[in-house]
């Protein structure tokens, strides 16, 4: 998606409601006895990235529900995510590495919010190592403008060097592997048009009901994670909402 599209944050309307993510929450624990019927894993490794201000503790519920459908998953082991520094992604290209050579399989990475856009860097810079992509309401359009959470960003971070400004341009460029994209058009913290990566070949955008901070417990989300992952690259093909799910899932 071109970054040239008009840019802009989410409403304050959705940023207010954001409260949502309590109900999210709240119908993940529900029905997870019912997502133990979700499809099986591989025993293929997975890796969760947090969002922004947030910290393995947010991915957990969604590892560990992997965990039981038989992946063997991992958080990002690096605590709250905060900052971004060159030796920051290396410390997440050495997980990636690591994990890789404990199992000799391909990894998928999960990224949820600024999580997404590290593992699709990290996807780009390894492909070797990465299974596919799954990004949870990321800022994939490099724009900084599509979220609201760029100021405390720029507090923590500085300003983006012209380095930096020049890698952002590029970061809607997708990885080369398989890569799903799933937003909301009520995310409260990044604006649905700034999650969105031009279609075809193995990239694939994919929409739900949602609030920003709940899409990692989201059961619908999980329902995604769940399809998307028991994929192997020579088998992906893209999400199809047929059926009853049209009424759930968009592109």
């Amino acid at each position: 998606m071109s970054t040239s599209m008009a840019a802009k944050a989410p409403s304050l309307f959705w940023t207010l409601t954001e409260g949502r993510s309590l109900l999210e929450l709240n119908s993940f624990y529900a029905l997870r006895p019912l997502m133990k019927r979700l499809p099986k894993g591989d025993g293929h490794p997975v890796i969760a990235f947090p969002g922004f201000v947030a910290s393995d503790r947010s991915t957990r519920p969604m590892r560990n529900l992997l965990r039981d459908l038989g992946y063997s998953t991992y958080g990002w082991g690096l605590g709250r995510n905060l900052r971004f520094n060159p030796q920051r992604e290396d410390e997440m290209a050495s997980l990636l590495h690591s994990v890789h050579q404990r199992y000799g399989r391909k990894v998928s990475l999960i990224g949820w919010s600024l999580g997404g856009v590290f593992a699709r860097e990290i996807a780009k810079a390894n492909p070797e190592a990465v299974r596919n992509v799954i990004t949870l309401g990321s800022p994939i359009s490099g724009d900084m403008d599509h979220t609201n959470a760029t100021r405390l960003y720029e507090y923590l971070n500085g300003a983006p060097s012209v380095e930096m400004k020049a890698r952002m341009s590029q970061l809607s460029e997708a990885p080369p592997v398989p890569t799903t994209s799933i937003y909301s058009k009520t995310d409260g913290i990044v604006s649905w048009k700034g999650s969105l990566q031009k279609p075809g070949g193995q990239t694939e955008n994919i929409r739900v009901p949602a609030s920003h901070c709940g899409l990692g417990v989201n059961p619908l989300v999980m329902y995604l994670l769940a399809d998307r992952l028991q994929h192997t690259p020579s088998s992906w093909t893209p999400f199809e909402a047929d059926g009853a799910k049209r009424f759930l899932f968009r592109s």
